[in-house]
């Protein structure tokens, strides 16, 4: 097996590792990073990003701007480059792996792919030939009028390019689709005219499949499996999940099938979240994110290496242990307020609920549906951890400073 090496940060053997996106999901794989002695640098849109506050240096540039992408790369010369968000310039992304200057996870052409609902969700369907809802896309509102009609209704818009569901609705009829055209638009990180419009599937619930690439005893490249994670959305964006979610095990069979099948053809190491409808034993295949997924942020509680332990292992060549230790849930404390610099109060009061935590992300600036936060839980089962979770989060109460 090939002799893993970690250097000494900020000295000449250093092991660099650059986070293009420093979020709360970053802030966590940083956290990770650096107790395994890595050097780490944060990159992120705005000054003050939850990963800034504990990497070891940070910058403030425009991701979707190839060329200062490149030069901050060329400046700080990391070894690995963790793209963390969507809207990044993944073509010169491509080229810089092209050129050896540093390692992509978990490959440039998986950021490429994963960063347009478009790219993943016709490979997905057209390639790997995976069940998925009926799709078409449009880059007009004339298209999508025309796109709708050809589904039928009710069916999901989302724009090509976005996050955490932004721009995401549900249209039930040909009166929604103009505000939905409009809201797609808004929502959209990049390209703001291109939709994708998406059948409406009928399912039971939803899962998030984590799925690890890392090098195994063999010093070949396996695929590991965390147990399944269920999940409320809310315009497709996450509001509280628990793990494990209760399945037939075909339908875990099925599942975690897809799951090997997308993240073998995207390749690289790492963690990957992907997300699954379920229907009885029916699994039809939604989404993949190459990293840390939000709703993952129930293994801080529930599995003996959290999402972003097992993504700094992975990617650093070392081994992994998808182990879980207890049921548990999360619940999201959100901003409540447009407002920059918040203070929380009840903090204590919601870390007096049996078997909870919280982690506050520091974000500096909250809107009113901001994720602020999480509520974590565990219980005798995830039906006693969701209603800890939700109890101690509802106890977080946002305040103006």
């Amino acid at each position: 097996m090939k002799k893993i090496t970690l250097g000494t940060p900020l000295s000449p053997s250093a092991t660099k590792v650059m986070l293009l996106g420093s979020g709360e999901l970053g802030k966590e794989v940083i956290i990770a990073l650096q107790r395994l002695g890595v050097e780490v640098i944060a990159v992120d849109r705005y000054e003050n990003a939850p990963g800034h506050q504990v990497a070891h240096r940070a910058h403030v540039i425009n991701m979707a701007d190839g060329a200062a992408l490149r030069a901050l790369i060329e400046k700080e010369k990391p070894d690995v480059i963790v793209p963390e968000i969507e809207a990044i310039a993944t073509d010169m992304l491509v080229q810089i792996e092209k050129e050896g200057m540093a390692r992509v996870i978990p490959t440039a052409r998986a950021a490429q792919l994963t960063m347009n609902r478009e790219g993943i969700r016709r490979l997905a369907a057209e390639t790997l030939w995976l069940p998925t809802s009926p799709y078409k896309f449009a880059n007009s509102l004339e298209e999508m009028i025309a796109a709708t009609s050809a589904i039928g209704f009710p069916c999901i818009v989302k724009p090509v390019m976005s996050s955490s569901g932004k721009g995401q609705s549900k249209v039930d009829n040909a009166d929604e689709v103009k505000a939905a055209w409009d809201y797609a638009a808004s929502g959209s990180r990049v390209n703001q005219g291109r939709v994708s419009v998406e059948g409406f599937i009928d399912f039971d619930y939803e899962i998030t499949q984590l799925t690890v690439r890392a090098i195994g005893e063999s010093g070949e490249t396996e695929t590991y499996f965390c147990d399944p994670i269920g999940h409320v959305q809310v315009h497709g964006d996450y509001v509280e999940s628990w793990q494990p979610m209760p399945m037939s095990s075909l339908a875990l069979q099925r599942s975690r099938d897809i799951a090997r099948k997308v993240t073998e053809e995207l390749g690289g190491l790492g963690i990957f979240g992907v997300e699954l409808f379920v229907k009885g034993d029916q699994v039809w295949f939604s989404e993949v994110s190459p990293r840390p997924h939000d709703t993952g942020m129930v293994t801080m509680c529930t599995q003996r290496f959290n999402e972003f332990e097992l993504h700094a292992r992975a990617i650093l060549g070392l081994p992994v242990d998808t182990t879980l230790r207890a049921p548990g849930a999360s619940a999201v404390i959100y901003g409540q307020m447009d407002e920059k610099g918040i203070a929380f109060n009840g903090v204590a009061d919601a870390l007096r609920v049996p078997e909870s935590d919280i982690r506050l992300f520091g974000k500096p600036e909250a809107f009113k549906k901001r994720r602020m936060g999480v509520a974590l839980a565990n219980g005798k089962d995830t039906d006693e951890a969701r209603a800890r979770a939700k109890l101690a989060a509802s106890k977080v109460i946002p305040v103006k400073a």
